[in-house]
């Protein structure tokens, strides 16, 4: 396991380099319009207990992969801390992109569950792209596929809260090639 970690944190300083704009990693006022301002996310932002928003998650990879960013948790409008976002992943898989992430939180338990701690999302917990892009998973509940043609064009899947929790990205850059297993796992620290 001591390899595992060397080798992660060896791909991440290689490749992260290369998908993560210095200047755009904490900028929190345009990732949120960013996401805004597609039709598809603007409901939940209008229903939501709170969300917490991540502007630059970089993901890089070579059999073994990880992913990192840094973000705010907001609830009723205000910064209530700030969380960290760790991906770790294995198969096959090779390159490096960047994206942003938003989870939002349906009510008062799933924010509460969120930042108790330590949260995980397991590998079946997906999230919907707000952009041009196509994605498929494969977990513990099945497989499935989606396609999106980006946020002003309406023809993004219908999403709904799963556990409380519904997640959304916007891919910033890079190039991957991936059929990997891997889960998301979040800290919480209260401002």
């Amino acid at each position: 396991m001591k390899h595992f970690g060397v080798l992660l944190l060896t791909i991440l300083v290689v490749l992260l380099p290369l998908t993560v704009g210095a200047q755009e990693i904490k900028d929190y006022s345009k990732t949120i319009a960013v996401f805004k301002s597609s039709p598809q996310v603007q409901p939940f932002f209008k229903n939501c207990y709170g969300y917490a928003v991540f502007p630059t998650v970089g993901k890089a990879a070579l059999v073994v992969g990880g992913a990192y960013g840094e973000g705010q948790v907001y609830r009723g409008g205000k910064v209530t801390g700030t969380a960290k976002l760790v991906h770790a992943s294995f198969g096959l898989q090779l390159g490096g992109k960047a994206f942003s992430e938003i989870v939002f939180f349906q009510d008062k338990r799933a924010y509460e569950e969120f930042i108790s701690g330590e949260f995980e999302f397991d590998a079946k917990m997906s999230a919907v792209a707000v952009t041009a892009g196509a994605q498929a998973q494969a977990g513990t509940s099945g497989k499935s596929a989606s396609t999106t043609a980006g946020p002003k064009t309406g023809t993004q899947a219908e999403t709904t809260y799963k556990s409380g929790m519904a997640t959304f990205v916007h891919a910033k850059g890079g190039l991957m090639a991936e059929l990997a297993v891997g889960g998301q796992k979040f800290s919480f620290k209260p401002l």
